[in-house]
C-alpha cells in the first residue's frame, strides 16, 4: 500500500495508546513527534516503545536494526510548536472533552494549513472538537484500539463537518499502517463501544446479583460465546475507571438506561480497584 501524501505525523499523549500509536506509525515508516507534559512521561514512553520492539526482536520478528531504526524516527517534545510543520495529528490524550477542547483549540493556531487534526477518543463526540477549531473540515476520529500496534481495526470517525477527502486520507493513512478501517458516523461509543459496554455492563450486573463468582461468568462467556476472554477480564485490562467514563457518556447523550453503569463498578473505581493497572479489580494481578 503505497504512502499517502502525510510524511511527519504529531502524537499529543504518551499514555498507554499514544506511546503504542507513535510505535505503530514509526515502525510504518513515518516520521513521528510525540508530545507530552513533561519529560518524564515522554521517557516512561520512549521505554515502553522499546521494551515492546525488544519483545519482537527476541520473538525473531524485527532484527536490531530495524528496531533502532523505528525508535530513531521518534522525537520527543514538551513544545507544541514542534508539531507546527505535521501532516497529520493524532490526539491522546484523556478521555476528558474539556482537556480535549483546550488542545485543540492550540493545536488550531499551531499547525499548518491543510494538516488534519485526528482524535482517538474512544466515544466522545468528534463534531465538539472539530467546532473549537477554524478547520472543521479537516478534524477526524481515528480511533485505535489497544494495543495499537497489534489490533487491526481502526474506526475512523466522520462528523457533519468532516471532508470526504479528509475520510479518505484518514482512510488511506490506517491501511498503510496495515490496519483494517471501518467508517463509522459520529455518534457516542461509534461502532465498537457501543455494542460492547452494554454487555460488559451486564456482566458487572450479573456479578452483582450473585449470578456468579467472577471467574465463573468469565468462564462461561468464553467457553459458550467463544470469547478470548470473559467481559469482566477484559473491564480489568481496558481499566474500570475507563468503563465507567464511556458508560457515563454514552448515557449522558442519549439519556438510555441501558447505559446506566451498575453501582458496583461505580464504587469500585472510588475505592480504586481499576483492575490491572491497579493490581485488583473483578479479579487480583
Amino acid at each position: 500500500m503505497s504512502k499517502p501524501k502525510i510524511r511527519k505525523v504529531g502524537i499529543a499523549g504518551s499514555g498507554t495508546m499514544g506511546s503504542g500509536i507513535a510505535q505503530l506509525v514509526a515502525a510504518s515508516g513515518y516520521r513521528v513527534v510525540l508530545i507530552d507534559l513533561n519529560d518524564g512521561l515522554l521517557k516512561k514512553a520512549v521505554s515502553r516503545i522499546e521494551k515492546n520492539l525488544l519483545r519482537l526482536v527476541e520473538k525473531d520478528k524485527i532484527t536490531k536494526k530495524i528496531k533502532q531504526q523505528i525508535v530513531s524516527r521518534i522525537i520527543t517534545s514538551t513544545n507544541l510548536e514542534e508539531l507546527g510543520d505535521c501532516d497529520l495529528v493524532i490526539e491522546a490524550v484523556s478521555e476528558n472533552i474539556n482537556i480535549k477542547k483546550q488542545l485543540f483549540e492550540k493545536l488550531d493556531t499551531i499547525l499548518k494549513k491543510g494538516c488534519i487534526i485526528a482524535s482517538n477518543t474512544s466515544t466522545l463526540p468528534i463534531i465538539q472538537l472539530a467546532m473549537i477549531t477554524n478547520r472543521p473540515e479537516n478534524v477526524v476520529g481515528i480511533h485505535f484500539f489497544n494495543p495499537a500496534p497489534v489490533m487491526k481495526l481502526v474506526e475512523i470517525i466522520k462528523s457533519l463537518t468532516t471532508s470526504d477527502q479528509t475520510v479518505q486520507k484518514a482512510k488511506e493513512f490506517t491501511l498503510s499502517l496495515g490496519k483494517d478501517p471501518v467508517i463509522t458516523k459520529d455518534r457516542p461509543g461509534f461502532i465498537v463501544n457501543r455494542i460492547l459496554l452494554p454487555m460488559l455492563n451486564e456482566a458487572v450486573f450479573a456479578l452483582e446479583e450473585g449470578m456468579g463468582t467472577a471467574q465463573d461468568i468469565d468462564k462461561a462467556m468464553k467457553l459458550g460465546t467463544n470469547h478470548p476472554m470473559g467481559p469482566l477480564e477484559l473491564i480489568d485490562l481496558i481499566g474500570l475507571d475507563v468503563i465507567l467514563d464511556i458508560l457515563d457518556v454514552l448515557f449522558e447523550e442519549f439519556k438510555d438506561p441501558k447505559y446506566r453503569a451498575c453501582p458496583l463498578l461505580r464504587q469500585m473505581v472510588r475505592a480504586g480497584h481499576l483492575g490491572r493497572k491497579s493490581g485488583r479489580g473483578f479479579h487480583d494481578y
